[in-house]
């Protein structure tokens, strides 16, 4: 984001690449679906960003962190653990809200000791937390 330095009143020095994925997305993967592809950083507030830029705002709520370590390329295999493995054994469920990768000092794209955080939004599975509460 080279106009990142143009933006005032940010908090902190980490990139955020901010997802939002249309409902029922993780219901069925496909490939071809799309969505929202956000590149942005934090500010206290939004007057502060400059003409020609937008604001999202994403809303409080409780996220799965996970920390990806190695090159941005192979940041599908962390995404595989959460989906596949985490997430079903969690007692979570994907929540509706943008997913975020926190880039902070320690990211660098393409090299294998970066890091990032990638935060994806959860809500408990109400249904499996009931089921286990009757067994």
């Amino acid at each position: 984001m080279p106009v990142r330095n143009e933006i005032g009143r940010r908090v902190g020095t980490e990139l955020y690449s901010i997802e939002v994925y249309p409902p029922g997305y993780f219901d069925e993967f496909d490939p071809s679906l799309g969505f929202e592809k956000w590149a942005a950083v934090e500010v206290k507030e939004a007057g502060a960003v400059p003409a020609g830029m937008e604001t999202i705002v994403v809303p409080e709520g409780l996220y799965g962190i996970f920390l990806h370590k190695g090159p941005a390329t192979e940041g599908i295999r962390t995404i595989q653990y959460i989906f596949s493995t985490w997430l079903p054994a969690s007692g979570f469920l994907v929540d509706g809200r943008p997913h975020l990768a926190v880039m902070g000092d320690r990211y660098r794209k393409d090299d294998p000791d970066s890091e990032e955080e990638l935060w994806i939004p959860i809500r408990p599975n109400s249904e499996r937390q009931a089921r286990g509460s009757a067994l």
